[in-house]
Order: structure tokens, then sequence, then C-alpha cells
């Protein structure tokens, strides 16, 4: 069960807040064709990192300019598709939750800026002012940069916020930046800490406001 009292909440995009499942599976599913790859493997590696790091670990022997071509090539394909992008339960309403209570939100992506409010918006939750995307951080997940980068456009400290994710490498960079962390969905490792919040979606986590702070219950 959720019980914290923060100054700020992050979030992860895909898998946290919407679901893009088909149009991931299906665009790593035609690079894994192109390149004699197992869609199930680079799938398990994809989830929560940026597409060029992806391209790099499995194509380690491609030159750097043609790594960024086949990234950007990807991305390209994604980024106008909107076709069968739902929310995660409750996500949307949540958000509007937090934003109506006047909690500090911040969107901490491994996307592009553009297909992340492209998903976002075809999905019915509303995108929050604050968006650290891939272009923005020096270093990707699992790298904390970028929840980091998100905690600092609010003017908190990671520490105080409550950080939702759902793939490793994003669960491993929440924890790292300090935050509290709730792992969203079925993708979350077995070997997190104990005491990690697990939740499937949304409905019934509340907000309310406590001191300087904010108490989300769920």
């Amino acid at each position: 069960m959720i019980d914290v009292v923060v100054s700020g909440v992050l979030f992860d995009m895909d898998g946290t807040l919407v679901d893009s499942t088909a149009i991931v599976e299906g665009a790593w599913g035609r690079f894994g064709a192109e390149h004699d790859l197992d869609p199930q493997t680079i799938l398990g590696f994809s989830h929560g990192r940026q597409t060029i790091d992806t391209i790099r670990h499995f194509l380690p022997d491609l030159a750097p300019d043609e790594q960024r071509r086949v990234a950007l090539e990807l991305v390209n394909d994604e980024v106008e598709n909107t076709d069968g992008i739902i929310e995660v339960p409750g996500a949307g309403a949540f958000v509007r939750r937090l934003l109506a209570a006047g909690v500090p939100v911040a969107l901490v992506t491994s996307a592009p800026r553009d297909l992340a409010v492209n998903r976002m918006r075809a999905a019915d939750v509303p995108v929050p002012d604050a968006v650290v995307a891939a272009d923005d951080v020096e270093h990707g997940k699992p790298h904390p940069d970028g929840y980091l980068r998100g905690a600092a456009l609010l003017g908190v400290a990671a520490e105080d916020c409550l950080a939702f994710e759902d793939a490793p490498a994003g669960l491993e960079a929440a924890l790292a930046s300090g935050a509290t962390t709730v792992a969203v969905g079925q993708l979350a490792p077995a070997d997190l800490p104990a005491d990690l919040v697990r939740i499937t979606g949304y409905d019934g986590v509340t907000v309310t406001a406590k001191g300087d702070g904010f108490r989300i219950r769920g």
C-alpha cells in the first residue's frame, strides 16, 4: 500500500502512464527480423531505455552515425503511430487529481519529447509542464540523471519525491535518485527491495495536502 508524504511526483511514461505495447512490440519485432535478432530478447533489454542505447547494445559494431540513423528511423516510425494506445488504468484521472491539488508533477521518459507528448495525448493523460525527455539528459536510464533533473525542474529534492516506474532500468534509475519508488505493472523483477510497493493501476490512489507536502495513499 502507498502511504507517503512527498513534495513532488515523478512519472515514467510507457508502461507507467500509457500502454503502447502493440506499437513497441511491432517496432522492435521488425528491427529484430531485419537484423536476425530475437524480438523477446530485444524487448527484455529495451524496456525503459532510450532507443539509441538499445541499438548500441545489439549492434555494437555499427558505426556511431549509422547507430543514430537506425535509432532515428525507429523513433520516427513511432511518433505518429498512436493506434491502440490506452492509459494504464486510472492514470489520467490520477494525474488530474495531483495537478488539481497543486502537486508538482514531472514526466521522466526515455522517449523523445514529441513521441512522449503524442502518446500521452492519445491516451488522454495530461502532459505536465515539466518534462524530461531522452534528449534532455546525458545518461539515460538506468542512470538516475532523468529523475534528478525532473526533481530539479520541480524545485524539490529527489528524496522528497514519489516516482512511478514499470521497467527494470527505470526502477533502478528512480531508486538510485533517492526517490520513494512505486513499481507499476508486471515488469518489475523479483529482486527489487522487499518493501517496494507494486500497483497495477491508479484507481483509488488519493492525494491530500499534508503540512508543507502532499499525502498520497492507495
